[in-house]
């Protein structure tokens, strides 16, 4: 079907825009509203913690049964019913009188979120039939995305300025509601049916195989070594193995291994990935030199990070009109290339450089993985077959979530090893003992030194970390080098239309 989608199909594109937009931004709107909260549930240490938490784990583990269930019982309807979820979720969120309360609403916007996110790019499957169409559309998806994690601190610090804590869940319910009004007008229903029986125990095991997983990475990269994480990663490659082979062996699987076999669908999952790996990690440290290193306010350091923005238009611009005309495995292997160059200009930051800088850095970053992630989202919606691709997006979802956890895990660790190389002989005259063991492990703690000897200890410690975000930097960009090469060798004989999959016949009542 090549068919020129109407008003009515980018009409619903607008409308599934807004979930993307809401899913990631709850990621980070919370940031600023963390202090209130606070102040007002009184959260213990640990609670504090699983608040920020769960709702980024519940997403990532719930996401692959969300996306074979949409498939099942109609993406619309599982849409729709997410968006129910999420604002109700926001509602007992924004009125939460515990902590416990609070984790508890955290954990159901977690699993509406995985409701969401699938469903959204498969819809676009169901809706876009002309190739050249269906870039474009994906390419607003994933701007909407990554316009959600850069305005999120910047929403949130606004709204705690004018408003209480609880106006960070209910910005969701407007959004939320006009899905529920014009979803059942604009968008198509799909669903498989000949999809089988729901493996409710895969669906569990995918849970236990991703959580583990991620929560053990996490810890690892805030807590540094730690027996009991590292028993959960390992723990949860295990049951990941299960998963894969109960998969392999089920009658009725939630994911086609058979998908992996399709060199396109495989490579663009790894790309994701790596995307993911590079901009999240990198991301850990553009905030910290902006607000310590430079010393802006979180507010006035998350306005600057939209500078980043007219470089992901001019990106989503690039990719509508090239991505007609030039093979998927070139535009992908130059984003990354265009995204590697970003991380070198990165090298080059220092404590009293212009500002300039890191930002141009950060928006080449941006601009490359604008342009990958939207070529790579196309493919494996044209190698999966209409009737799995909410499975599918759910997987190279997952795989995003996981690539992500290992870019603050990986890069995290290396700007930290070389922050701790070079302050571990650092004397400050002034300084106390336990102040400077404390500036050897963070830039922050040394940040927290009063007095003239702490502003000498900041002016080393600014030194160090800025030495980190260089190595980091480095490592980043000799990582997308490699999944460039890998990308181009892998993709570059996909033409620029590729023909999608096979179909079954679908309901689309």
């Amino acid at each position: 079907m090549n068919s020129k989608a109407g008003t009515r199909e980018w009409v619903g594109l607008a409308v599934l825009a807004l979930p993307c937009l809401l899913v990631s931004m709850d990621v980070s709107v919370l940031l600023f509203a963390m202090p209130f909260i606070s102040a007002h549930l009184e959260p213990s240490g640990t609670q504090l913690l699983w608040i920020m938490d769960m709702y980024g784990f519940v997403l990532a583990g719930t996401l692959i049964t969300m996306g074979a269930l949409g498939d099942r019982i109609g993406r619309r309807r599982l849409l729709l019913a997410g968006a129910v979820a999420f604002g109700a979720a926001s509602l007992v969120a924004a009125y939460s009188t515990s902590a416990a309360m609070l984790i508890g609403a955290r954990a159901v916007l977690g699993l509406a979120g995985a409701t969401l996110m699938p469903s959204t790019l498969a819809l676009i499957r169901n809706m876009f039939h002309d190739p050249g169409e269906r870039k474009t559309a994906i390419a607003v998806w994933t701007g909407a995305m990554t316009t959600g994690v850069t305005v999120g601190p910047i929403v949130g610090g606004l709204l705690m300025e004018h408003f209480w804590w609880g106006s960070a869940f209910l910005i969701n319910l407007p959004a939320m509601a006009l899905l529920l009004i014009l979803g059942p007008i604009l968008l198509p229903e799909f669903r498989n049916p000949a999809a089988g029986r729901f493996d409710r125990f895969g669906s569990l095991l995918s849970l236990a195989a991703v959580l583990p997983v991620v929560y053990g990475i996490k810890e690892l990269t805030v807590d540094g070594w730690a027996v009991r994480p590292a028993l959960a990663v390992i723990a949860g490659l295990g049951l990941g193995l299960v998963f894969w082979h109960r998969q392999r062996t089920v009658a009725n699987p939630l994911i086609d291994l058979r998908l992996f076999r399709r060199r396109t669908y495989s490579a663009a999952v790894g790309v994701n990935l790596v995307t993911n790996f590079a901009l999240l990690g990198f991301s850990l440290y553009t905030m910290q030199y902006l607000q310590v290193v430079r010393g802006m306010s979180p507010l006035v350091a998350s306005l600057w990070s939209l500078a980043v923005m007219p470089f992901i238009a001019v990106a989503m611009t690039v990719t509508g009109i090239l991505g007609t005309r030039v093979r998927p495995g070139y535009l992908i292997a130059a984003g990354l290339l265009v995204s590697a160059c970003g991380l070198a200009v990165t090298t080059q930051v220092r404590v009293h450089q212009p500002l300039a800088v890191i930002l141009i850095g950060a928006g080449l970053l941006a601009a490359g993985m604008m342009v990958a992630t939207t070529q790579t989202a196309d493919l494996m919606l044209s190698a999966a077959p209409a009737e799995q691709a909410g499975a599918a997006s759910a997987v190279a979802e997952t795989g995003s979530e996981l690539g992500g956890a290992l870019g603050f895990a990986i890069l995290g660790s290396i700007g930290t090893a070389i922050y701790h190389h070079r302050m571990a002989g650092v004397e400050v005259p002034g300084v106390t003992g336990e102040a400077m063991r404390a500036a050897r492990d963070t830039l922050g703690s040394a940040a927290a030194v009063p007095g003239p000897a702490g502003h000498d200890l900041l002016g080393i410690a600014r030194e160090a970390f800025t030495r980190g975000l260089d190595v980091t930097g480095l490592s980043g960009a000799l990582v997308l080098v490699a999944a460039a090469v890998a990308a181009f060798a892998l993709l570059r004989r996909v033409p620029v239309a590729a023909p999608p999959a096979p179909e079954v016949v679908a309901s689309r009542r």
